[in-house]
């Protein structure tokens, strides 16, 4: 027999998805994997259960249902300060993930150059791969996750295709100062560089921090590749929505890398989707109060047990100091925290290429009960997991 790909020979399964098993295996409250156990908002659910009874069952046009893209722009075009055309700079995903590979191999040549931020959400290193590119990581530097603009700028000078940038991030919750951004935004522009950005939590940012848009920075509209999803704002992870927007010229190529990868989305999603939409701010006001009210609670009850954390800025993402408890490897201390306490996490060794083993990542979009639950037995860490 012939060998396998090469290009996937080193990918293993995702450690996220892994460790949402390993919770249900052992019963943990699961914090790994980042998915609300709440319902989404009434309007979208009522129209699911309309949809359910009207004729969406086909495929819909291949780049989005007209009246979702229709939508997006509004609503968009409204918090991101530009003008988007529903017609020719949007294309609807499978969820930003797919939106993520198709902008990647919308803009690279295998041997192409990208730079990534680490720590990183886990595809991106597995889109630049399957993209035949090759990654080039800037390291942000615990306990801020900032970044060296020198070190940048030696990762430009490989002359890299395009930069992906996630605010705010996964996993550090960091969000991306103005000053920060216009720096990437010189670089790129110097470089010729294409800025491919994920925003899925571009709603989710505590104050006093702000979300700004890469595209709507001076210049940087023409280069920029902006990615989201309706996953994160709406708490509908499952329904696998996400969109790219993007110059014309830039969206026409991704409408057919989109086409060839999944079609198009489903269709009767899509359909229900649409009054999220047109919310009015009162919406994204009470979505960060819930989530600002949640990231509250969670940190409290750390600090209450002694747990060293972060604070996040943004996202629904804190980063756990394990390092007391000497644990060659951070995977293993999960499944040791899953099984003998009873609280799923993340090793954080998957979202960074530097040798970090002493980070574990919970989310906290949950249930207040589940919340409280998982405060609960983590109480019992350090009688439960001794130290090596």
């Amino acid at each position: 027999m012939k060998n396998l790909s090469s290009r996937t020979a080193g990918f293993t399964d995702s450690v996220i998805r892994r460790m949402t098993r390993v919770s249900n295996q052992y019963g943990a409250v699961n914090l790994s994997q980042g998915f609300p156990d709440f319902e989404p908002p009434k309007e979208i659910l009522k129209r699911l259960g309309e949809v359910s009874r009207e004729d969406f069952n086909q495929y819909s046009i291949t780049w989005g249902a007209q009246n979702l893209r229709e939508g997006i722009a509004k609503k968009q075009s409204h918090y991101m300060g530009l003008e988007i055309d529903p017609n020719r700079e949007i294309v609807v995903t499978c969820g930003s993930t797919e939106a993520m590979m198709a902008a990647v191999m919308t803009v690279t040549d295998p041997g192409d150059k990208l730079i990534i931020f680490s720590p990183f959400y886990e595809n991106y290193g597995a889109d630049v791969i399957l993209s035949g590119a090759e990654p080039i990581y800037v390291p942000l530097r615990p306990p801020a996750f900032d970044f060296d603009p020198e070190e940048l700028e030696a990762a430009f000078r490989q002359n890299p295709k395009a930069l992906i940038l996630c605010n705010p991030s996964n996993p550090s919750g960091k969000v991306f100062t103005r000053e920060e951004l216009e720096i990437i935004a010189k670089l790129a522009e110097k470089y010729d560089a294409y800025v491919i950005t994920d925003e899925v939590y571009e709603h989710i940012v505590y104050k006093p921090f702000q979300h700004v848009y890469f595209a709507s920075l001076p210049g940087m509209r023409e280069r920029t590749i902006s990615c989201s999803s309706l996953s994160k704002t709406y708490s509908i992870t499952g329904w696998r929505l996400g969109y790219i927007i993007a110059p014309e010229a830039i969206a026409e190529r991704a409408k057919k890398v989109h086409d060839f990868l999944t079609v198009g989305a489903a269709a009767p999603l899509q359909e229900a989707a649409v009054p999220g939409l047109y919310f009015d701010q009162r919406y994204y006001d009470e979505l960060l109060a819930l989530y600002t009210h949640k990231r509250d609670l969670l940190l409290h009850g750390l600090d209450e047990i002694g747990i060293v954390h972060n604070v996040p800025q943004g996202a629904y993402y804190v980063l756990l100091d394990i390092s007391k408890y000497h644990f060659a490897s951070d995977l293993e201390f999960c499944e040791v925290l899953a099984r003998d306490v009873g609280v799923g996490a993340v090793p954080g060794s998957s979202f960074f290429r530097e040798p970090v083993n002493h980070l574990i990542r919970l989310h906290f979009a949950k249930k207040d009960e589940t919340l409280l639950e998982a405060l609960r037995r983590l109480e019992s860490m350090d009688r439960k997991i001794p130290v090596r």
